[in-house]
Order: structure tokens, then C-alpha cells, then sequence
């Protein structure tokens, strides 16, 4: 069956159904979905265009170019669609498609801030200028973060982990925002951040390694085992503590017992 025409099991002949196999490309999986956190945004965008690009190149550019010359009303309809030509009925049928993989791609409250747009592109602009800002709130946050980067200090109660954590946060949004900094300002920066007690650890990697070349991931190896070497001592140091006092308010008692 060759898919132009068709012909009964009696061999009556039937008229001949046309269809385009052109446009018929099988979807390259669902349709990512962006849950609404700033923070999550870029990873969407980039799982979306690799979406688009995967079902046809041509939506893409659609979406970042616009119609072109589409006359199109309020709500992105045709205003008069019998006097497209067939290039345009194939543009304005690929718009309407990338405009539904958008909206299946967002929460019910994101399409509601950019329902009123009546084109795919102006609809993909108002989200991204949502979440990725001006330029100067992107400048401004980028300078919030080197900020906190110079100061990062360890907390007092933090574990190793912890803080590695959370360092990783901060530098995925300095990357973000293109403020990158190499592996060797990240051992500086942690190094740094480490209090008195792990001085003596500090001292050994810097005189026993390289910082330039010591990557980021075996410095913090290297100190989840020194934590656990610190965290078995702080046992022996709290009894000790506890201990002392005992011993005082013990010879205070001697001394009224002898006094008596």
C-alpha cells in the first residue's frame, strides 16, 4: 500500500486520498516540563530547545524569529486564512504547533502572565524576561553572588558535606549569570573559609600540594576524612572539660568539711 491511494479487497476502486508525509515526524519524547523555579529555569530552556530542535528545526526558529508576515489577530488566529499561500499555511500550521508545545511545557500560572500575547515569539520573550530579568537585575544578582563567593565561610555546626553543598549551589548561579571561576579560586576560597582548628590541615595541603593543580573534588575528599579524624577527638576533649569542673567543686567541699 503506498499510502496515495487505496483500493478495496473487492477491487472497487476508491478516490485517491492524498497526504503529506512531509511534515509527520515522530516526537522525540515529552514535552519538558518547567516547574516554576528561577532557579531551574535555564536547565528547562535548554531541555526545551533540545525538545524543539528534535521534532523540527523550524519550530525553533519560529519561536526565536517570529511569523514573518502572518496576519494574525489578537489571540495569534488567522485573520484571513484563505489568502495564505501554501507557505504560509505551513508556517502558521508549524506556530500553532510550537505555541502548544510551550504551553504543555509551563505551569497553568506561567501561561496566564503570558496568555495575552498572540504569537509564539512574543510569548517565549515575556517568560524569559520573567526569569532571567533585565540586564542590570542580572547584573545586580551576579555581584550579590561574587560577594557572598569572597566571604563564603564554613558554619560553625556545618559538616564537610554540607558546605560543599552549598558552595556548589553558589557557583552553579555564578555560572548562571557567566560569573565562572576556575577550580583553583574554588581550594583557595574553601581553604580560606575553614576555621582555626583545621589550621593544621590547611598548612599540609598547601606546603604538601599544588593549589593550581589540586582539584576541587580531592581537596573535599580530603577533608571528609580529616572531619572524621577531628570529630572522634571532640569526645575527649568534652569529657575533659566536663571533668575539671568536678574536680574543683570537690576540693571546695574537702576544704568546708575540713574546716568544720
Amino acid at each position: 500500500m503506498s499510502g496515495e491511494s487505496s483500493v478495496s479487497s473487492s477491487g472497487g476502486n476508491h478516490n485517491v486520498v492524498p497526504y503529506d508525509y512531509s511534515d509527520k515526524k515522530a516526537d522525540s519524547g515529552k514535552v519538558p516540563k518547567f516547574n516554576g523555579d528561577p532557579e531551574e529555569f535555564s536547565w528547562w530552556k535548554t531541555n526545551f530547545y533540545s525538545y524543539i530542535m528534535g521534532l523540527d528545526e523550524e519550530l525553533w526558529k519560529i519561536l526565536k524569529d517570529g511569523v514573518g508576515d502572518l496576519d494574525l489577530d489578537k489571540e495569534g488566529a488567522a485573520v484571513d486564512r484563505k489568502k495564505y499561500t501554501p507557505a504560509q499555511k505551513k508556517m502558521y500550521k508549524k506556530h500553532h504547533k510550537i505555541i502548544g508545545s510551550l504551553v504543555l511545557g509551563i505551569p497553568r500560572a506561567e501561561y496566564m502572565k503570558i496568555s495575552d500575547k498572540s504569537t509564539a515569539k512574543a510569548m517565549f520573550a515575556s517568560l524569559c524576561a520573567n526569569y532571567k530579568g533585565s540586564k542590570k537585575v542580572r547584573e545586580a544578582k551576579a555581584l550579590m553572588l561574587v560577594h557572598q563567593y569572597e566571604l563564603f565561610k564554613i558554619k560553625d555546626d556545618e559538616s564537610i558535606e554540607e558546605m560543599y553543598s552549598r558552595f556548589q549551589t553558589l557557583v552553579s548561579g555564578l555560572q548562571i549569570l557567566k560569573k565562572s571561576y576556575i577550580a583553583s579560586d574554588h581550594v583557595s576560597r574553601i581553604l580560606r573559609s575553614l576555621p582555626a582548628r583545621w589550621r593544621p590541615k590547611v598548612t599540609a595541603i598547601e606546603e604538601a600540594k599544588d593549589l593550581n593543580t589540586l582539584s576541587f573534588e580531592d581537596l573535599v575528599s580530603s577533608l571528609k576524612v580529616h572531619e572524621i579524624s577531628l570529630n572522634e577527638q571532640e569526645p575527649a576533649k568534652k569529657s575533659k572539660s566536663i571533668a575539671l569542673p568536678s574536680k574543683g567543686k570537690s576540693s571546695k567541699a574537702l576544704k568546708v568539711i575540713k574546716s568544720e
